[in-house]
């Protein structure tokens, strides 16, 4: 009979992407155990022996290659990470920031027409309609979305970083 770490090991690498506690508990083991083990199972792969570790994301946890054998997996397969333009940037921030946003507002603030951005962003599932507005029209509200969470590494928006005076930097100028 395999160990709880290794139940969840598997889990988490036929997943592919981040998995709750809650759909853990259908192991069928009480949520302090499978914490307990979640919290034992990071703590191994944190060595990096495997090449692998736990990472909080999204609201759940997922597997990531550990930062010790990132060179060996760029040699092997060289990624390139998604790239996003300079605008869908700014808009994707501006949404995460000032959440739920309608587009006018985000013209707004940007001082540019965002609709071509904001399909992209649809598109690539990082953005969300999360409601209407109560206003004329009832334009469409925006939010980011899981995925979102997921390609920023962030395990929620409190851990996005704070604003200071102004708009974040890549908004300035």
């Amino acid at each position: 009979m395999p160990s709880l770490k290794a139940e969840l090991l598997a889990v988490l690498f036929a997943a592919g992407r981040p998995v709750s506690l809650r759909e853990l508990k259908a192991l069928g083991h009480p949520e302090e155990g499978l914490l307990r083990a979640l919290r034992a199972l990071e703590a191994e792969l944190e060595e990096g022996g495997l090449g692998v570790a736990l990472e909080r994301v999204a609201g759940g946890w997922r597997l990531v290659v550990h930062e010790g054998v990132l060179g060996a997996v760029e040699k092997v397969l060289k990624p390139s990470p998604p790239r996003l333009s300079k605008a869908a940037l700014e808009v994707l921030a501006l949404i995460a920031y000032h959440q739920p946003v309608a587009r006018a507002e985000l013209e707004a603030m940007r001082g540019k027409s965002v609709e071509g951005v904001l399909d992209s962003l649809l598109e690539r599932g990082l953005i969300r309609v999360v409601g209407e507005k109560e206003a004329p029209g009832r334009p469409k509200l925006y939010g980011t979305t899981e995925r979102f969470l997921e390609v920023f590494g962030l395990e929620s928006l409190e851990d996005l970083p704070p604003l200071e005076d102004g708009p974040p930097l890549l908004l300035r100028g």
